[in-house]
């Protein structure tokens, strides 16, 4: 009786995670297209429901209704396994995000999480390394030519940032002493932020963040004006929007991994710790879409650059300043 109480609690807790991070990836669309709209002085859509807010399903009908391609040259099997693999990754992603601290329903006490790993920040970097293959097989297997240069891009683009990335994620667990998420949260709410502890760890993580992403300016994977679209310029219907979607969910958990690594978590004043980790994440995510509107995208030689001249060597530097301040 207890194991079936305890199955339907994470069958909930799925469910529920599931269908909100789906609102927020389809509601995102419409946040990023109105925003962009707003710096760049036009309008962004408006005319389905108030203020376009019904704009995300429209575009959803409209994807179910676009014809369905397959080119002649692809490989069928890993051209539709592509776009499956980098929705997966972002959602798996979800299960060791701690949204906040646990609450108690009738008499039982209810974690804001699906699981707390003690090596939860492994499992995050190990998955979202699975991630890449979505944009590297969708580019290689479309046969075409465009398709493929865009799939090696993301490989050699996140393959360098990842090796950042994880440096400034390493100076977090030194001070942290812990490889769990939630155990992460739990150190800075008895101190400092780590935003504030490990500054330039919090810059490295987010700069590195928007490589992983595609996000401007490290959008060359997808570099319409070169590539038309990248590794995803032979996909339509559903399998484009599934790769469509997988952009979204990813920013999602990235603002949820700064927020949960650096901002505290669900630490905050008054308000429950969930809406203080939703009002951080869409903080996170606000500055993601402020900064496509602002800088301009790279050249592919100097975001190579950056990542192995600049970036990697910082990561290495500022582990060795953890570790001889922890030291003194």
């Amino acid at each position: 009786m207890v194991f079936l109480v305890f199955l339907g609690m994470v069958g909930i807790k799925i469910l529920v995670v599931f269908s909100v991070v789906m609102i927020i990836v389809a509601w995102s669309t419409w946040l990023e297209r109105r925003l962009l709209g707003a710096v760049q002085l036009r309008y962004g859509p408006m005319r389905v429901g108030f203020q376009g807010l019904l704009q995300p399903i429209a575009d959803g009908i409209k994807s179910f209704m676009k014809e369905e391609t397959l080119p002649e040259n692809a490989d069928k099997t890993l051209f539709i396994l592509a776009p499956i693999i980098s929705i997966s990754t972002a959602l798996t992603l979800l299960v060791v995000i701690p949204f906040g601290r646990p609450v108690t329903i009738m008499g039982t006490e209810m974690t804001m999480y699906l699981a707390d790993l003690e090596i939860g920040i492994l499992f995050v970097l190990g998955i979202a390394t699975l991630g890449s293959y979505g944009a590297m097989l969708g580019g290689w297997s479309s046969g075409n030519k465009y398709g493929m240069i865009g799939g090696l891009r993301a490989s050699a683009q996140m393959i360098s940032y990842e090796l950042s990335m994880a440096l400034a994620v390493i100076s977090i667990i030194m001070i942290s002493g812990s490889l769990s998420l939630v155990g992460i949260v739990e150190s800075q709410i008895e101190g400092l932020w780590n935003c504030l502890r490990q500054p330039l760890a919090f810059v490295l993580f987010f700069i590195c963040g928007l490589a992983e992403l595609n996000r401007t300016p490290f959008d060359l994977p997808e570099a319409e004006a070169e590539l038309a679209c990248g590794y995803n310029v032979e996909y339509s219907s559903m399998k484009f929007s599934l790769f469509f979607m997988a952009e979204y969910c990813h920013l999602f958990v990235f603002g949820a991994l700064v927020t949960t690594l650096f901002l505290g978590g669900w630490h905050g004043p008054v308000l429950p710790g969930v809406v203080w980790f939703f009002i951080k994440t869409f903080g996170v995510i606000f500055f993601c879409i402020w900064e496509r509107a602002t800088f301009p995208r790279f050249r592919y030689d100097q975001l190579m650059a950056l990542g192995w001249k600049v970036l990697l060597p910082l990561g290495l530097a500022n582990i060795v300043i953890t570790g001889l301040v922890m030291l003194v």
